[in-house]
């Protein structure tokens, strides 16, 4: 059974290289987690800090939330109807 963050990192690379169709077929949250690296990395670059001041928790237990409801999702998909909802590396 694959990990919940699995294609992540691939999904990631392509929505940073403008390619969201591609991100969107590895893995869904790859646009998301893609913009938080832009933000975060403006806003550490901004305030010339690692870890920006004042950023608040719940965008981090929302997003872990998300991701593991639609990891349950393409799991559930997967066994009982039988959809290809992960790629073939």
């Amino acid at each position: 059974m694959p990990c919940p963050t699995c294609f992540l990192t691939r999904a990631t690379s392509l929505a940073l290289r403008g390619d969201l169709t591609g991100s969107l077929q590895w893995h869904g949250f790859g646009p998301l987690a893609a913009a938080t690296l832009v933000g975060w990395s403006v806003l550490a670059v901004r305030q010339r800090r690692l870890m920006p001041r004042e950023l608040p928790a719940w965008p981090l237990a929302a997003a872990a939330v998300g991701l593991v409801g639609y990891w349950g999702l393409r799991v559930v998909l997967r066994q009982s109807l039988g959809w290809a909802t992960f790629p073939e590396p």
